[in-house]
């Protein structure tokens, strides 16, 4: 081997190694088989989605579900609704499934309002009935402007800052003004390493209006169900894919039987990356573009992306191997998991991309190596337009691994140049789907490895 040779055999390696830091997703793993049983058994995992529910959660099905988009049919689904007390805390289904085991009813009568507790990841996916958004109370930002008419905005104005009653709920007020204490929140909400957890300050502000009062007005009526969603380093891949992860899972704890409205309630500027919110949810909206306020017949609080196991994983270590819905059905463990595989296949899903398992394949004709790059642009008010990390020598890798791809033509090697910075994300997707290996050293692995294969396969470690 000359020195050229062994020169781009160690470049290689070292991109491996820079990819293998950031990967918070894996592989979807998948054993294929053809047989007819397994699409009799994802049909029978379909059936046992629609678990009872409650008649405060459940009247939402006969409300206006034509504005709703439904749930694609997913061949990793399996359901989130068994008794989530049999999870064993700590294990896969725990950290990525539903391990929010511990049920808090806070309104005993009068209106409902309760929160799901997950002993492993430490938070809360909590919901209620009858909850009066006031847009005026909340200090922040309006949100949704084109980053460019707002440089320079700091990110303490972006962040939502809520005044008591920013948020009301029907209810009796005999037992309380507010919702819950400090006490509550503390078990159920804690703040954990987060410095500004604004869900918890989002619930702190809740006040109790009672059921016979002229107080709770409402400018406009939201019937569905509704996500409120806040964002941190929302122009930041890695962290954006914690948020859909968070707020996909607080959609199927709370077995809303079709795909819910969002809110973002916080007042960031438009990034690239809402077109998968919009893609993924029937509708995205801001909270300061309400005029007046808006009550929810049903809201859903999602917990923050730094509370899920893909963020928690950076610091704890978590052990999870990949593995198809079919065989944890039959044969569930608590060290395998299939979730990452369901969540990467309702990404594509939105994007209308087929996730069937019997999908015809296309011809093979080499393996696609998917190089993503690192691309100077304005990411968000305080951004200078050039990227923060990126390898020094980025263009003598690809250049290099070209000269190998292009004297090599024997291996069916084809070098895909990912310009991500400036592709619309469904081109992203579907570059990621059809690449049989992905390089690239920063966090956009996490989006990759969701949507990558289903033949392929990897650990989460």
């Amino acid at each position: 081997m000359n020195k050229t040779q062994s020169r781009l055999l160690k470049i290689v390696i070292f991109l491996f190694a820079l990819n293998s830091l950031s990967l918070c997703l894996y592989f979807s793993s998948h054993h294929h088989n053809s047989n007819s049983k397994q699409e009799e058994n994802h049909s029978s995992l379909t059936s046992n989605h629609r678990s009872q529910t409650e008649n405060n959660s459940s009247s939402n099905s006969n409300s206006n579900n034509f504005n709703l988009k439904a749930w694609p049919i997913l061949p990793s689904y399996l359901p989130w609704t068994q008794n989530p007390n049999n999870v064993t805390v700590r294990s896969c289904e725990a950290y990525f499934g539903n391990g929010f085991s511990r049920r808090v009813d806070v309104l005993s009568s009068g209106g409902w309002f309760r929160c799901f507790y997950s002993e492993t990841l430490r938070s809360s996916i909590c919901e209620g009935g009858s909850v009066r958004m006031v847009p005026e109370r909340i200090k922040m930002s309006r949100g949704g402007e084109r980053v460019e008419d707002v440089i320079g905005r700091g990110e303490e104005e972006e962040l939502p800052d809520f005044e008591n009653g920013a948020f009301e709920i029907l209810g009796s007020t005999a037992r309380s003004k507010w919702l819950v204490d400090e006490g509550f929140l503390d078990s159920f909400v804690p703040d954990g390493d987060v410095m500004r957890h604004t869900m918890r300050g989002l619930i702190r502000s809740i006040r109790v209006v009672d059921n016979n009062s002229k107080e709770f007005h409402c400018d406009q009526w939201i019937e569905e169900p509704t996500l409120l969603v806040t964002r941190f380093e929302y122009a930041n891949l890695f962290h954006t894919v914690t948020d859909w992860y968070s707020a996909y899972v607080a959609s199927r704890v709370t077995d809303l039987p079709y795909r819910p409205h969002l809110i973002f309630v916080d007042g960031h500027s438009r990034t690239p990356l809402e077109r998968t919110w919009k893609a993924m949810f029937s509708s995205v909206r801001y909270a300061k573009a309400f005029s007046g306020s808006v009550c929810l017949r049903h809201a859903v609080l999602v917990p923050l992306g730094y509370e899920t196991a893909l963020f928690k994983g950076l610091t704890e270590k978590i052990i999870c191997q990949g593995a198809s819905a079919h065989d944890l059905w039959q044969n569930p463990d608590d060290q395998k998991t299939a979730r990452l595989s369901e969540f990467g296949e309702m990404i594509r899903a939105a994007f209308d991309f087929p996730v069937s398992r019997h999908r015809a394949e296309k011809p093979f004709s080499g393996h696609n190596v998917l190089f993503v790059r690192r691309e100077d642009y304005l990411a968000h008010p305080r951004h200078a337009g050039k990227v923060e990390s990126r390898l020094s020598n980025e263009q003598e890798v690809f250049d290099s691994l070209q000269t190998w791809v292009s004297n090599h033509l024997e291996c069916k090697v084809n070098l895909i140049n990912g310009l991500f910075a400036h592709m619309p994300m469904k081109e992203q997707v579907r570059a990621i789907q059809d690449a049989s290996v992905i390089i690239g050293a920063h966090a956009v692995s996490s989006h990759s490895i969701c949507n990558a294969k289903n033949n392929n396969s990897g650990d989460y470690q």
